[in-house]
């Protein structure tokens, strides 16, 4: 790859890099030794290798890998510690989890010679010039799966259509979520024969298990009291979700699990449950045996929490972030509320509105009046959360696909 491009992202990396871990110190600071190759991976070479850069993608891989053939040897790679958790949890001793090194040659060379893959899966894309351009040299198969074509991304794209077709052109095939995604992509350069549409894994992802020493912890706190979870909030909207509580009656009424997306944000929020006078116990540090707010200072479990949910809200969508992946409480049957934001899963957020498997909530009173109706009329409740689990199940069949998709790359494995 050339010098120019690893010259800029060397020269980048060491301007942001001190800023990013200033702001952001407990998210990026776990990672620091995996990304600069200082902690090569002890797990199998000549493996078929996932890279996913976070929680979804990562539970995407996860549920691929537990389709496949036992025998043939997986590795995980992923980018954020929220991600390393998730797949670590999800991935037992199939396989091995690291970090997948920054994209320079002193980094990603070493990493890549102790490894030795087969193939490379990338899960919903993460293009990185360097890394596909040693894959292709390298002669590695490697496709995409579960990708998909966002609004803003496709308008990016489109302004360097010789540079997509370069980058894009290293990748063997594509497995796109729906005929839109696959357009866009025919559309910025891609040839029609290398892409498929083979739907959405996401939802095909197993319930996860919740450890039973967690399980017994939120039953203890809960002590009879229903369960609302807020899961992956983000800044400026957990103030929302504390008013909309206190409003529909705070711990008198409910326990409530509210999980912040970002590790860095722990301390702050803690500090808001705290001014609003609700007794906080957080999940890391303390054993108190009652509560009004659990706080979900953790990595790994709110995925499973939502089993415990009596209804939920999803973060990212009382703000403008775009919102998160709602299938979690959907395949639990769990009643969900979602703010208006949900721009980075508009076909997913379009049919949960169709199907009304889900209620949508524009602020603090709206959340509060939803979660206190549910409360008051659980049959109501579960009639939206059933909803939610019928279109999880409706919406299935992207696995099958994706596994023939896979095929070229599996016949590389012919002991299996």
């Amino acid at each position: 790859m050339g010098v120019l491009y690893q010259l800029a992202f060397g020269t980048v990396l060491l301007l942001a890099g001190p800023l990013l871990l200033l702001l952001r110190r407990r998210h990026y600071l776990p990672t620091i030794r995996g990304r600069l190759g200082l902690e090569l991976p002890a797990g199998p070479t000549d493996a078929l290798w996932f890279h996913a850069v976070s929680v979804g993608e990562a539970m995407v891989a996860c549920s691929v890998i537990a389709k496949l053939p036992s025998k043939i040897p997986v590795i995980v790679t992923t980018i954020t510690p929220t991600g390393q958790a998730r797949a670590k949890a999800l991935i037992g001793d199939r396989g091995a989890v690291t970090y997948l090194p920054f994209d320079l040659a002193w980094t990603l060379d070493p990493f890549l010679a102790r490894l030795r893959p087969r193939a490379l899966v990338l899960v919903e894309g993460d293009y990185w010039p360097l890394l596909l351009s040693r894959v292709k040299r390298l002669a590695l198969p490697s496709v995409v799966i579960n990708t998909r074509v966002g609004d803003t991304t496709f308008r990016r794209l489109r302004r360097w259509p010789f540079a997509n077709r370069r980058l894009m052109g290293r990748v063997d095939r594509f497995g796109v979520q729906s005929e839109q995604d696959r357009s866009r992509l025919i559309g910025l350069g891609i040839d029609a024969e290398r892409v498929q549409v083979t739907g959405n894994l996401k939802y095909e992802a197993a319930r996860p298990k919740l450890s039973s020493e967690t399980r017994l912890r939120i039953e203890g706190l809960a002590a009879g009291r229903p369960v609302l979870v807020a899961g992956s909030t983000m800044a400026g909207e957990d103030e929302m979700v504390l008013d909309a509580f206190t409003l529909c009656g705070g711990g008198r009424t409910a326990l409530l699990v509210l999980a912040p997306r970002h590790p860095e944000r722990w301390d702050a929020v803690a500090a808001e449950v705290q001014a609003r006078g609700l007794a906080l116990v957080r999940r890391s540090k303390d054993s108190a045996a009652s509560g009004d707010v659990l706080l979900l200072d953790s990595l790994g479990e709110l995925a499973g929490i939502y089993e415990l949910a009596t209804a939920s809200f999803i973060g990212g969508t009382l703000v403008t972030t775009g919102g998160h992946n709602p299938l979690e409480p959907a395949r639990y049957g769990i009643p969900i509320a979602v703010g208006p934001s949900m721009e980075n899963f508009r076909d997913m957020a379009n049919q949960f509105d169709r199907a009304e498997a889900w209620t949508r909530v524009q602020g603090v009173q709206s959340l509060a009046e939803t979660w206190r109706g549910w409360l008051d009329d659980p049959p109501a409740a579960q009639r939206v959360g059933q909803r939610a689990d019928k279109l999880v199940l409706a919406n299935q069949g992207a696995m099958e696909r994706t596994l023939e998709l896979l095929q070229p790359i599996l016949a590389e494995f012919p002991e299996c």
